[in-house]
């Protein structure tokens, strides 16, 4: 610790005299300037922690710390590409465009006391300025871009160890408690325990936790005990021993340490301990479109979606190789740890103002072939993680609510979120039972829009022996998935052909228009939206954020959401492009493209509530999995889900010919299921 701790302050002090004075080529003094007061900046927030206690003064230096991305101010930051490309060129703009994204990847460590994350960072900047100012004592005024590009490329691979080794921890290790002392230590009723994560708070995460905060006990023990009660049904319905459990791990959104404290006791009960960690967004992890671990609001997204491909500038065979075998050593490191991790809990949250990203030519992309590594990396660390935290053994539970950004009648629309949240799951059974009883007659269905929905799809399905003992598809009810509200099965690649198209839908936080997917056999054959004026950027788009630059992906689900009071919810707060896809999948069909919804679970055994078994688990490329493994999964799953009034029909069609007619213009016809038009009557 002495060693670091003089690492640290030597950095400190060179990067005092870089700010003092730069000693490089007059177009790049403001560059180093900058970015060296920045530094500064975050060193001053690490050196000082806990010295700021007045809620005033934390709010100043919180937005000290992030104004240089924060609104207009993005503009002419240098961690914007644009105007650094702008300033350096393309290739000189990037690498210096990433390196002060890298930097602001200092502010939470300031705070989580990480002098050794704060010092390599630290190390990199000095390490570069360095090459510029020797360049201008030689009078080659700059360095090459190689020779900087492969300075940074050094530091992604050399510290790509630690950073697996931190980051598996941190899933499975108790002991790694920073956010949990927070939640658990913190008078929650003083908004200054917001200010020490380190992360962006602005006036939204605020009023969430004020909100909260004004509710009685009793309410908020509703929602965690909804949130960890679905947690421990997860288990039963998979007959997983939970006893067998030590760890859970909690996501979820600044504000809402009130719930998580709620459900930290809980999980005791359970005997479960937590693990939470960071949402982080550094080169060694990046978690842009879907945030995973605890979260602040987002200073500026555009900032996120720029550099959320930055690992372009040095993806190769060589780096693909080192980042698996590091990730490994890390798990290896924590085996035993991993054997007792249950499995996440997510408080996932929507409201916020809609995202739909400018795509830039100066940030980062992948090339053809780095797809194609990037689509290997993603699929091999799944199989690592999974070695040793095994799926089959495993659950989770997802819950959502509402922020204050969604507007003006938030309470209205949080009291109705609890509602929905707390449905008669019953009641959802018995009927969802009538449409899988359907369904298992059925060898195809047929799904058609309308009101300018075009698609037109048939979707083959598993044909089961035994009618009497197995399901084609699980009758979802609230569990893991939370709110009740669907039946879904993992549809027969082979005979799944047609258009999926939805004219507006939210994926993974970014927007889509008009976005079409065409299947033949089960698998995409073609893919396009209206979000550019170029077809190029279109493709390139979806290939990126919906097929994770796989070539194609399978339909991996096949669902049919019940849920109309949710659907009717968005109708009447007119939220429905805001509903996250936990809840927007229940308010229609949905489909998923990717891995299957039993990925690497497929021999537990799943039964419906009328003890039949559900056995369409697999398709033909899942099934590889017992012979070509590394061709099997995806380790991707979106859902698109088709809104009610954009639905034409929904038939199924048995092997003799007969149709079974179970949605007719965006309404439930199916004898058993008219009370699920009573929200829309209503």
């Amino acid at each position: 610790m002495e060693i670091l701790r003089e690492r640290y302050e030597l950095s400190c002090g060179r990067i005092r005299e870089i700010a003092a004075v730069q000693e490089v080529s007059e177009d790049y003094k403001d560059y180093f300037k900058k970015v060296a007061e920045f530094v500064l900046l975050a060193a001053d927030a690490c050196d000082n922690r806990g010295n700021i206690t007045d809620i005033e003064g934390l709010r100043a230096e919180n937005r000290a710390l992030y104004e240089d991305i924060l609104g207009a101010h993005y503009a002419e930051s240098y961690a914007n590409p644009s105007y650094t490309c702008r300033r350096y060129g393309l290739e000189m703009g990037r690498l210096l465009a990433f390196l002060y994204a890298e930097i602001r990847a200092m502010i939470p460590y300031a705070f989580e006391q990480e002098l050794e994350e704060m010092a390599i960072r630290m190390e990199l900047f000095v390490e570069i300025y360095n090459a510029f100012a020797c360049a201008q004592s030689e009078k080659a005024a700059v360095p090459g871009t190689e020779e900087i590009r492969e300075t940074l490329y050094w530091y992604v691979s050399d510290y790509s160890e630690p950073a697996a080794s931190r980051r598996a921890r941190s899933l499975v290790d108790t002991d790694c408690d920073f956010a949990v002392r927070i939640v658990e230590d913190s008078d929650l009723g003083d908004l200054a325990y917001l200010y020490r994560y380190g992360e962006y708070v602005s006036p939204d995460v605020e009023k969430m936790a004020q909100y909260l905060n004004s509710l009685p006990d009793e309410r908020i023990q509703l929602m965690a005990d909804t949130y960890t009660e679905g947690y421990r049904i997860g288990f039963e319905k998979a007959h997983i021993d939970l006893g067998k459990k030590e760890t859970v791990d909690i996501h979820y959104m600044l504000g809402f340490e009130r719930v998580v404290r709620a459900a930290i006791a809980n999980f005791a009960r359970m005997g479960l301990k937590p693990t939470i960690y960071r949402c982080e967004n550094t080169i060694f992890s990046k978690s842009v479109v879907r945030k995973k671990g605890y979260f602040g609001a987002d200073a500026n997204r555009q900032f996120l979606y720029d550099h959320k491909d930055d690992i372009a500038l040095f993806l190769d065979k060589k780096l693909v190789n080192r980042k698996l075998e590091v990730l490994k050593t890390a798990y290896e490191a924590v085996k035993e740890k991993a054997a007792v991790y249950a499995g996440p809990a997510v408080i996932e949250v929507f409201g916020e103002l809609p995202f739909a990203p400018e795509s830039k030519d100066e940030a980062c992309s992948l090339d053809a072939a780095q797809q194609k590594l990037s689509a290997e990396l993603k699929g091999a660390s799944q199989d690592i993680v999974c070695s040793y935290i095994n799926e089959e053994e495993r659950s989770f539970t997802i819950i959502a609510f509402p922020v204050p950004s969604i507007g003006e009648r938030f309470v209205e629309i949080f009291d109705e979120t609890i509602k929905l949240n707390t449905l008669d799951y019953k009641t959802y059974e018995r009927i969802q039972a009538t449409i899988v009883d359907t369904l298992n007659r059925a060898s195809y269905v047929e799904i058609r829009g309308m009101n300018g929905n075009r698609t037109d799809l048939r979707v083959a399905l598993y044909p089961i022996s035994d009618p009497d003992r197995e399901a084609v598809f699980e009758n979802c009810v609230a569990d893991v998935n939370i709110p009740v509200g669907e039946v879904f099965t993992s549809p027969v690649l082979e005979g799944t052909n047609g258009k999926l198209h939805v004219s507006r839908v939210f994926l993974n936080e970014l927007e889509y228009h008009d976005l079409e997917i065409d299947f033949k056999d089960g698998m995409i054959a073609g893919y396009t939206c209206k979000n550019f004026d170029s077809e190029e950027k279109n493709r390139e788009y979806v290939r990126a954020n919906v097929l994770y630059h796989y070539d194609s992906l399978p339909m991996g689900e096949f669902a049919i959401g019940t849920n109309t009071t949710a659907y009717m919810t968005a109708k009447k707060y007119d939220i429905a492009n805001l509903f996250p896809i936990l809840i927007a999948e229940k308010t229609g069909p949905h489909f998923a493209v990717g891995d299957t919804c039993y990925s690497r679970s497929e021999e537990v055994r799943i039964f419906n509530e009328d003890g039949k078994e559900v056995v369409a688990k697999d398709n033909s490329v899942s099934i590889l999995r017992k012979t070509e493994p590394s061709r099997a999964y995806f380790a991707c799953h979106t859902d698109i889900t088709i809104p009610y009034d954009e639905l034409g029909s929904i038939t199924a069609y048995s092997r003799d010919g007969d149709a079974y007619a179970i949605i007719e213009n965006g309404r439930f016809v199916l004898a058993g299921t008219e009370e699920l038009n009573e929200p829309f009557d209503a």
